[in-house]
C-alpha cells in the first residue's frame, strides 16, 4: 500500500525528464568516447567509460528506491548529521584523498574515484531547509543571516583549497534560496555589482569607472529629487567601491593562478591562445557551429571523432549534442533542463511545509547554476572551471548526487498529502 501511494503522488512529469537526460547523457558519452580509428563497440563495454556509466545508471536505480523506502521525515530529523557527515568527509580528503589533475577531491576506491563533494550539494541544501524552517529564523535579523551564510562557508572553505573552484562556485546559488525566504535583496545586488566591477576593472582604467559609478549616482539624485539624500552614505559607497576597484589588479596578479588569468584574458579578449588556454572553448565553439540545423547525425561528428575536445565526456558533452544533433537537438536538450527546473519551482512552491519548500528551491537553484554555466562555459561566454552538466557528463559521484538530490526532494513532494 505504501508503494502504491508513492507510485500514485510522485511527479512523473520530473521522473520522466530525469530518465530522458540520464539516457540522451549515456548515448552522446557513447559517442564522444568513439574515435573514427577504432570504429563502434559495443555500448555495454564495462572497459571503456561509457560501459562504465551504463554500471552507473544501474546503480541509481536501486539508489532511487532506497529514498522512497526511507519515511520523507528521515531527511528532516537527520538533517544536521548528515551534513555533518558530508563536512568530515571533506575534511578527510586532505589526509586520505587521492589527487587527480592537482586537485584532491576524491577517494580511491578499488579502481573508481568518489568526488564527496557531489553529494555535499544534497546534504547543503538539507541543512539549510532545517535551519530556515526553524519558526523563529527571521533573516531580517543579521545574526540569521550570519548563521544561515556559515552554513554555506563551510563546505566552500573545505572545497576550494583541494581546489575546486567550479565546485565551491555552486554554493553561491544558494543566495537564490536565502533570497525567496525573505534575505534582503541588497545582498544579490552587491554580489552582482562586485561581480560587475571586476570584470569591468580588467578591461578598463579604474578612474574611468569611478567616473560612471559617479555620474549614475549624480542622476540618480537629479532623478528622485530627495533633499533628504543621505550623501554620507553615497560617499561611503564611492570609498568602498574605488578600494574595491583599484584592488582588482593587485588580486587578479598576485591571487588568481595563472591558468585563471589565462581563462579570463581569452573570455576579454586579451589574450588568443588558439594551441594552449584557449585550445578547448575553440575546439568547443568549432565542433558546435559545424552542427548547423539539424547536425551531422548521431556517431558521425568529425570533431568528435577526431578528438579534438579535450574532455568532451565530462565538462564537453554538450559539444557532442551540438555537432551530432544540430541546433535543434540542442534546443531540445536545453528546452528539457528548462522543464525540469521550472516544474521543481511549481513544486516547491505547492508544498505544505517550509522544509520541503526550502529544500526544493535548493535542488532547482543548484540544476540551474549547473545548467547555466556549463553551457555558457561551451559556447565560450564563461571561463572555463569544470562544472558538470547534470545527468549528462559522465561520472558515477555526479550522477548519483544529483540523482541523491532530486529525488530526495520527490519524495518529499509524494509525502506532501500527510504533511497536513
Amino acid at each position: 500500500m505504501k508503494n502504491q501511494r508513492i507510485a500514485n503522488n510522485i511527479d512523473w512529469i520530473c521522473v520522466i525528464i530525469f530518465a530522458l537526460l540520464v539516457l540522451m547523457g549515456w548515448f552522446n558519452i557513447y559517442s564522444s568516447s568513439l574515435s573514427s580509428i577504432e570504429g563502434e563497440k559495443s555500448i555495454f563495454d564495462v572497459t571503456q567509460i561509457y560501459g562504465k556509466q551504463f554500471l552507473f545508471i544501474l546503480i541509481s536505480i536501486p539508489l532511487i528506491f532506497m529514498i522512497f523506502s526511507v519515511e520523507a521525515k528521515f531527511f528532516e530529523k537527520y538533517a544536521g548529521p548528515i551534513f555533518i557527515g558530508a563536512l568530515l568527509l571533506l575534511a578527510g580528503l586532505f589526509v586520505f584523498g587521492k589527487t587527480v589533475a592537482g586537485q584532491r577531491c576524491w577517494y580511491g576506491i578499488g579502481g573508481f574515484t568518489v568526488q564527496p563533494s557531489e553529494f555535499a550539494k544534497s546534504a547543503t541544501a538539507l541543512a539549510l531547509a532545517k535551519y530556515l524552517s526553524d519558526v523563529q529564523v527571521n533573516l531580517k535579523d543579521l545574526r540569521r543571516q550570519f548563521q544561515a551564510l556559515m552554513i554555506l562557508g563551510l563546505p566552500v572553505m573545505l572545497i576550494l583549497p583541494q581546489p575546486d573552484p567550479g565546485s565551491a562556485l555552486i554554493y553561491s546559488v544558494f543566495m537564490l534560496v536565502l533570497f525567496r525566504e525573505g534575505l534582503p535583496a541588497w545582498y544579490i545586488g552587491t554580489g552582482f555589482v562586485a561581480i560587475l566591477l571586476f570584470v569591468l576593472a580588467l578591461v578598463f582604467e579604474p578612474w574611468f569607472i569611478l567616473l560612471m559609478a559617479l555620474l549614475v549616482i549624480l542622476f540618480d539624485y537629479y532623478r528622485s529629487r530627495l533633499a533628504s539624500r543621505n550623501w554620507v552614505f553615497s560617499t561611503l559607497v564611492l570609498v568602498l567601491m574605488s578600494g574595491y576597484v583599484f584592488s582588482v589588479d593587485f588580486v587578479f596578479d598576485n591571487v588568481f593562478k595563472q591558468h585563471h588569468r589565462d581563462r579570463f584574458n581569452i573570455l576579454l579578449g586579451k589574450e588568443v591562445d588558439l594551441k594552449g588556454v584557449g585550445y578547448n572553448t575553440n575546439q568547443s565553439e568549432i565542433a558546435i557551429g559545424s552542427g548547423g540545423l539539424f547536425g551531422k547525425g548521431y556517431l558521425e561528428g568529425t570533431q568528435t571523432k577526431g578528438g579534438f575536445v579535450p574532455e568532451q565526456h565530462t565538462d564537453y558533452i554538450f559539444t557532442t549534442v551540438g555537432e551530432e544533433w544540430g541546433f535543434l537537438g540542442s534546443v531540445l536538450v536545453i528546452a528539457l533542463f528548462v522543464a525540469l527546473i521550472l516544474r521543481l519551482i511549481y513544486l516547491a512552491e505547492r508544498q505544505k511545509t517550509k522544509f520541503s519548500r526550502v529544500y526544493g528551491y535548493g535542488v532547482a537553484s543548484i540544476l540551474f547554476i549547473h545548467f547555466f554555466v556549463n553551457i555558457a562555459m561551451v559556447l565560450g561566454i564563461f571561463p572555463t572551471i569544470g562544472v558538470p552538466l547534470p545527468f549528462f557528463s559522465y561520472g558515477g559521484s555526479g550522477l548519483w548526487g544529483f540523482t541523491l538530490l532530486l529525488f530526495i526532494f520527490l519524495k518529499m513532494d509524494a509525502n506532501k498529502v500527510n504533511e497536513w
